[in-house]
């Protein structure tokens, strides 16, 4: 419902616009007015490319919400290019098993986060991460060559940890920074995803940094222990369609900069990416513009407040975006 009316809203506010210029344009014509016609608006519609039948492309996502839904974007989006994307998406699972998958060729790309990558797969500490997205990206980029991966240019929103708590909660601990959080929320619970425990990002970077001492809770939910009393605090992600529910959670900055940059790359196969060439790699990169970070935040609520199906909601995306009539 929540994304029904923002969406309404949206399209009442465009017939607003139109009737205005429409009634301006009639005053112009009266007056006997010539100005300046409109730049005609930009042809964003994915063209089919030459060549592109009969190519396989694969595309994986790992095991939530905002990978189901890139992955069906980018697998839609190659399909309007005329690649035949077969399997459509498949989920992969955390990211240890969905790098083996990559690497051992079971599938031919998944969208995997910058800090994701340098910290789990290519042993970067949490604290020699690039804060500045582009050095993040080209360090990742190299690490990925040397397995004969090849990542595309990342996306434009940083889906980086926070977390969260019940409006309530944050109110009894009185907090409003990770720190202030760690000294009033000693013994609490934590939850978080199973791979958690072991990142230098997350549960031991929390402890390490902040001397955070609480219980962890492994769980494959990121709101929904919250929602269920299973967890004093969740650590969820900073594109969480949740976080617009103002009224129900609260954030918590995180003041010593733990958490390193979480910007989006499609990372392929370099067999794949030649097959897809330089006119498909532009393809991903044309629909990553739109995937700001507000928009990755509301087709997310989509999903998780709206509860439609990730496939709809890439197919709405693309639609909406103009890149599919």
């Amino acid at each position: 419902m929540i994304g029904f009316l923002r969406r309404n809203l949206a399209l009442l506010a465009v017939v607003l616009i139109a009737l205005v210029v429409a009634a301006c344009g009639g005053e112009e014509e009266k007056k006997g007015g010539g100005g300046a016609s409109a730049p005609p608006a930009e042809d964003k519609a994915i063209k089919k490319i030459e060549g592109a039948e009969g190519k396989q492309v694969s595309i994986g996502s790992k095991n939530f919400a905002e990978q189901y839904i890139l992955g069906q974007i980018y697998a839609q989006a190659l399909t309007a290019a005329g690649f035949d994307v077969k399997g459509k998406v498949a989920d992969l699972g955390a990211e240890q098993v969905a790098y083996k998958s990559l690497k051992e060729g079971e599938v031919d790309a998944y969208p995997e986060y910058l800090g994701t990558a340098l910290t789990s797969f290519f042993d970067v500490k949490v604290k020699d991460v690039p804060t500045d997205p582009d050095e993040a990206y080209e360090q990742a980029k190299a690490e990925y060559a040397k397995d004969d991966i090849v990542a595309l240019p990342r996306g434009q929103f940083n889906n980086t940890y926070i977390l969260a708590t019940s409006v309530e909660k944050q109110k009894e601990y009185g907090a409003k920074t990770v720190s202030e959080l760690a000294e009033k929320a000693k013994g609490d619970r934590l939850s978080g995803f199973p791979e958690c425990r072991q990142r230098a990002d997350c549960l031991i970077g929390l402890k390490k940094t902040y001397g955070m001492d609480v219980e962890f809770v492994s769980t494959q939910g990121t709101f929904e222990p919250i929602d269920e009393e299973q967890t004093d605090i969740a650590l969820v992600f900073g594109t969480d369609g949740k976080l617009l529910l103002k009224d129900k959670y609260a954030t918590y900055e995180d003041d010593k900069k733990l958490f390193p940059p979480y910007y989006i790359s499609l990372t392929m196969r370099k067999e794949a990416a030649d097959a897809i060439g330089p006119e498909g790699q532009k393809v991903i990169a044309d629909v990553q513009k739109e995937l700001t970070p507000q928009v990755m935040t509301e087709l997310n609520s989509r999903v998780q407040i709206d509860k439609q199906e990730p496939e709809k909601v890439a197919a709405d995306f693309l639609k909406e975006a103009g890149f599919i009539s």
